[in-house]
Order: structure tokens, then C-alpha cells, then sequence
């Protein structure tokens, strides 16, 4: 199956080095491009794309924007017919990272990352996977607390209540940034059992991946900046 991306980017010789990496592969091809994300939500109207690889600082409309208007409808909720989103940032940890995974991005990667990792990186999000890994998100959400809304603790959450006590446990160990073996060993379970509560999990809970778990639960004061 060939996964057809779009490159956003304002800067065109960095839309040419993607594209150069890109087009050497033989599962991958370039459907589109765009200078700057209004650009990528008009293109978007029309042509079919699985990935768009989405810069932060654009002008017009920037890289979080155009992604909540690609991944989420006027209601907030994800679109499940929308491209995954994989935002390309200039430093590690950049601050609007952080809101581009909370508007339906499925991670982030530096614009310096070597061509095998973009490539690997393409692949996994097209296959439903997500490329931060929760722990990476973490270190964001510690860095940044300062500067986001403090999250309102509460002793049942009420965006978990769909969730049976088994789930709630495995959504906790999500969270906490622990892999599927990782849980399956400390829960004395399968990892396909696991596995599959996560599925139901992101599911009932209305989320895209593993990363917007870490953020819901963060945001529900179940994660604490610089600890659990």
C-alpha cells in the first residue's frame, strides 16, 4: 500500500530535502504540499492524503491550527476520516507541540531527524501508531506546566466514566508511559488482552493514540507534572 503525504512548510528548500527522502521510497509518494497551513486545509478539500507532515510557524495560519481544523470537527471530537498529523518542530520540546497533540496531532519530530527515522516515523503513524512515545510527552507536559491550565483534580474524573475498573487501570499505566508488555507483566495478563483494552479504551474515550491519553490524563489531574 503506498502512503500518500502532504509536506506543509513554509521554508520550500526544507519541503525539498522531505521530499527528496521521501520519494526514494518505494510505499511512499508526495500528494501534496502547501506553504502554510490555510494552504494545507484548502488542498485538503480535494486531494487524498494518509500523512501530512505539518510545520509549527507558519504564516497565515500556523501548524496547531491547521491541525485542529484537519483532525477535529466544530465539535471538538476527532475525525476519523482525517490524515494522521505529524508536526515538525525546529527544537526538542518546542512549546506549541504540546497543543498540536491536543489538537489531534499524532506526535511530533525535529525537522533535523535523520531520513531512516522520518521514513520509520511515516510508516508508524499511517499504521495508527504514534510516534512520541508517552514518556517523551511527559517530559513536554513537565516543561510546560507552568504555562498551561492547571488541571482539576478530581476523585472520578468524569471523561473516564465509560471506562470499566480493569480499563481505568490499564488508561493509568498508559498514561504513565508503560508499553503493552510492560502493563501485560505488571497486571499478569497477555499482552493481546492488553492490547485490546487499550483499543477499547481509546475508543470509548474518543482518542486517536497513545499520546492524547497521556494529555486527557494529565488534563484530569491524574498526572502531575514531574511525577504520577
Amino acid at each position: 500500500m503506498t502512503i500518500r503525504v502532504m509536506l506543509v512548510d513554509d521554508q520550500e528548500l526544507l519541503r525539498t530535502g522531505f521530499r527528496m527522502v521521501l520519494q526514494s521510497q518505494d510505499d511512499i509518494e508526495i500528494a501534496a504540499e502547501a506553504g502554510d497551513g490555510a494552504a494545507a486545509v484548502e488542498v485538503l478539500a480535494t486531494a487524498e492524503v494518509d500523512v501530512v507532515l505539518m510545520d509549527v510557524r507558519m504564516p497565515r495560519l500556523d501548524g496547531v491550527q491547521a491541525t485542529r481544523r484537519i483532525c477535529l470537527d466544530g465539535d471538538g471530537l476527532p475525525r476519523p476520516d482525517a490524515p494522521k498529523v505529524l508536526i515538525l518542530t525546529t527544537f526538542d520540546l518546542d512549546e506549541y507541540a504540546f497543543a498540536a497533540l491536543k489538537a489531534g496531532a499524532s506526535g511530533f519530530l525535529l525537522k533535523d531527524v535523520p531520513p531512516p527515522e522520518l521514513v520509520s516515523a511515516i510508516r508508524a503513524v499511517h499504521n495508527g501508531d504514534a510516534v512520541v512515545a508517552p514518556t517523551t510527552t511527559r517530559r513536554m507536559l513537565d516543561r510546560f506546566a507552568e504555562v498551561l491550565p492547571a488541571p482539576q483534580p478530581q476523585a472520578g474524573p468524569p471523561a473516564l466514566d465509560p471506562l470499566t475498573d480493569r480499563e481505568r487501570e490499564v488508561f493509568l499505566l498508559v498514561a504513565q508511559g508503560l508499553s503493552n508488555g510492560e502493563i501485560a507483566t505488571g497486571l499478569t495478563l497477555s499482552e493481546a488482552t492488553v492490547k485490546t483494552h487499550v483499543g477499547r479504551i481509546l475508543a470509548k474515550l474518543g482518542l486517536r493514540d497513545r499520546v492524547q491519553a497521556v494529555v486527557l490524563a494529565y488534563e484530569a489531574g491524574l498526572l502531575k507534572a514531574g511525577g504520577h
